[in-house]
């Protein structure tokens, strides 16, 4: 399906159309949910900007796909996301992982440019999970793709430690409370 015409009207509303003719209120679970993939989309787009090694980025354009599939999803009621992904964000996890030191304390998000960006990300992929939990309450499908939102905060959570040591940035520890 190609897009010919962006201004419709259609939303002039407050509802949104999915891909089976359906209208939503703008404030529908799965308009949130929506929203909140592509937010996360273009966060991650946002990091893409910076200069990162060529398995992140590899690994982010991936992901960026997976997104959009995604949204797909949502926009398709009853369609699903293919369980591989999650298996496979499971393996760049370890991967990833297996490179850094262990993590003995909480660690400040920041560092360089693109672990903040990364960091920002997966705050995001947390919101989006929390709202598609929401959404799942009554759709089967939304409650499949939470291992895959849930398993790509981890993975963003170790990417920004990856990208800040390859960046050769200290990371910050959290002193715990009162900055002891």
């Amino acid at each position: 399906m190609r897009l010919s015409k962006i201004v419709t009207r259609t939303g002039d509303d407050g509802t949104t159309g999915l891909a089976d003719g359906t209208r939503l209120s703008k404030h529908d679970k799965r308009i949130i949910a929506m929203g909140d993939v592509d937010e996360l989309n273009s966060q991650i787009g946002l990091l893409l900007s910076e200069t990162c090694p060529g398995n992140i980025r590899d690994e982010l354009l991936r992901i960026q796909h997976d997104l959009f599939d995604l949204g797909a999803m949502l926009a398709i009621p009853g369609s699903s996301l293919n369980p591989e992904s999650i298996l496979r964000l499971d393996a760049v996890i370890a991967q990833h992982n297996a490179a850094l030191s262990p993590l003995r304390e909480f660690i400040l998000p920041g560092g360089s440019r693109a672990a903040a960006l990364c960091h920002v990300a997966r705050a995001v992929a947390r919101r989006s999970e929390r709202n598609m939990a929401d959404l799942a309450e009554q759709d089967r499908n939304a409650k499949e793709s939470l291992p895959y939102l849930n398993r790509l905060s981890d993975l963003l959570f170790v990417l920004a430690r990856r990208l800040n040591a390859e960046a050769g940035v200290t990371e910050n520890f959290w002193r715990g409370p009162a900055g002891q």
